[in-house]
């Protein structure tokens, strides 16, 4: 059963600006196997995240660096979550989240459902 649905975009642009401006975002905003990424990928991922913070309907105690995204054994992106965003999904009973990124004309986006059993 569908517990969230969440969708955000990105102007990959204005990101640029906002990590070159403040070099910690990286640290603030991605888990450390993420950072080294190249700033599209990384639009995408931010985008990824604050679609799951919106199909959870904004928790609390949520950390940007409890939320990665990997790639699943068939190369789909998947999310890898940690620490205190774990145990509320758990509390939740969301057994799957699925996520969906793109980047194309400058702009990413991407789309996350909770499932719940």
């Amino acid at each position: 059963m569908i517990v969230g649905l969440g969708v955000d975009v990105v102007d990959l642009a204005r990101f640029e600006r906002a990590v070159s401006r403040t070099p910690r975002l990286r640290e603030r905003l991605f888990a450390e196997s993420e950072r080294g990424l190249p700033l599209r990928s990384l639009a995408g991922r931010f985008a990824a995240k604050e679609a799951l913070v919106k199909a959870l309907g904004d928790p609390e105690d949520v950390h940007w660096v409890d939320m990665a995204i990997a790639s699943d054994t068939t190369g789909n992106p998947a999310f890898v979550i940690d620490g205190p965003l774990a145990a509320l999904l758990e509390r939740r009973g969301i057994a799957s989240l699925h996520v969906s990124m793109s980047h194309d004309a400058g702009v990413a986006v991407a789309t996350v459902v909770a499932e719940a059993l």
